[in-house]
């Protein structure tokens, strides 16, 4: 496996993107756009950059805070600071993360016409906000996502969605995943949501262990969030 940081730009700000790749680069081949939790662009989104590469894809781990900018496990404070200006303003995320999607897009051993998205926790929010900007993009993924929208109003969404949701998530409760599957009905959109019981937030994550502030890792849910976007790659691409 290939693997190197790539910088590219939205505007001034220089973001520094994590991508993996097997094989030559003769032939292109589809992308999938790895959006990070609240935390920055750490080893984890690598990580599953990753795994997507191991798949037959090329995996790009983006960056929305910045080149250098991480946040760190357990800091609530800190890596809510970060994320805030994003959540609250929808316009600079659907921005920030077109940027990356134009990145990769870029590369010579991408098919440009084959773009994917999934994201984690804050990621799961950006590529729904991807989804939402009407972006030309095959389908995205959130991985215990929030699903709740913005201050900008929706464009035509074109790609398909799949969420995979923890039932005891605190941060997204039933009420805001009825509301979402209401969202992406009235907007005709080929859309799942996968809900797993006895399970919340970051449930992919192992490093999660905050049962206090609604953050548990469960290999179980984890294994077959897996195979369903594993199945979901193939069915899009």
């Amino acid at each position: 496996m290939i693997t190197q940081t790539i910088d590219y730009q939205d505007g001034d700000t220089t973001l520094e993107g994590y991508l993996a790749y097997t094989g030559d680069t003769d032939t292109a081949r589809p992308a999938v756009l790895v959006a990070h939790d609240w935390s920055g662009r750490r080893d984890f989104a690598c990580k599953a950059a990753e795994r997507v590469a191991a798949m037959g894809y090329v995996g790009f781990a983006l960056d929305m805070y910045g080149k250098g900018v991480f946040g760190k496990d357990g800091d609530i404070e800190g890596n809510g600071t970060l994320m805030s200006p994003f959540a609250n303003d929808r316009a600079l995320l659907r921005r920030r993360i077109t940027a990356a999607l134009q990145a990769v897009r870029d590369l010579p051993y991408v098919d440009a016409s084959k773009v994917a998205a999934m994201g984690y926790c804050f990621g799961g929010m950006c590529v729904l906000e991807l989804a939402r900007s009407g972006a030309d993009v095959r389908g995205v993924i959130s991985i215990h996502g929030i699903f709740a929208p913005g201050n900008v109003a929706n464009e035509t969404i074109s790609a398909k969605v799949l969420c995979l949701h923890g039932h005891d998530d605190p941060m997204v409760p039933p009420e805001q995943v009825l509301a979402f599957e209401q969202e992406m009905t009235n907007a005709n959109v080929d859309w799942q949501v996968h809900v797993y019981g006895g399970t919340m937030h970051a449930f992919t994550n192992p490093v999660a262990n905050n049962p206090g502030f609604g953050t548990v890792y469960k290999e179980l849910a984890a294994n077959r969030a897996y195979q369903s976007i594993a199945n979901f790659l193939q069915e899009i691409f």
